[in-house]
């Protein structure tokens, strides 16, 4: 947990303070009014007295996510919502708004290099491994579908004329969706090859004791 005290002329002022110091959103902190400031009495006999509050939030992955990535929309000039949900001890950050294809780049390639500078930052900042799926706009639902789509439409092709496809270069994680979408394929056989970042998929015909 990280705290942060601060005083003010106002309970207001003292949390802003507070706000300003840690970096995080109201909404994300938990708020303690140490000290109420005391109202001045006719001819200042008795003084004032600041206001003081304590303000304490959890590290959270997802904000902390949200937060690193705004940084670098801001940096580069692109408008965007950011939301964290986390499910199945992940955490998934997308982002909205228009005109984010700067986001994703050829193939998807600038959105893996965010997500992995950001699975980078917030681990070193937590000081542990944590997972974090980084998604533009559904983006990565619908190349998943292409992929998919793709697999299957190339498998047939093998199939039919008996030769092997080479498909163009591909990261893991995408290499990973064409080896699943025909994994139970009796007659098809796909293994990757290569090196990075030029490392690609190869869709065959499964030789005759793989298939007995």
């Amino acid at each position: 947990m990280i705290i942060a005290e601060k005083t003010g002329k106002t309970v207001e002022d003292a949390i802003e303070a507070c706000l300003t110091e840690l970096g995080v959103k109201r909404e994300n902190v938990t708020i303690n009014v140490l000290e109420e400031p005391t109202k001045k009495r006719l001819f200042g006999l008795l003084g004032t007295r600041s206001a003081k509050v304590k303000v304490s939030y959890e590290d959270n992955p997802g904000i902390l996510a949200c937060q690193f990535l705004e940084k670098i929309c801001s940096t580069i000039g692109v408008q965007a919502e950011l939301s964290p949900v986390e499910k199945d001890n992940q955490w998934f950050v997308n982002i909205a708004g228009s005109e984010l294809g700067i986001l994703i780049g050829r193939r998807g390639d600038t959105l893996e290099a965010l997500q992995f500078l950001t699975n980078l930052a917030i681990s070193k900042k937590l000081s542990q491994k944590i997972r974090i799926i980084v998604d533009v706009e559904g983006y990565r639902q619908r190349r998943e579908e292409t992929l998919v789509r793709l697999a299957k439409r190339l498998a047939e092709k093998v199939k039919t004329t008996g030769n092997r496809v080479v498909l163009e270069p591909m990261n893991p994680h995408e290499r990973r969706i064409i080896h699943t979408a025909l994994q139970d394929d009796t007659l098809i056989s796909t293994f990757s090859e290569g090196d990075e970042p030029n490392r690609r998929v190869t869709i065959s015909l499964k030789r005759t004791k793989e298939i007995s």
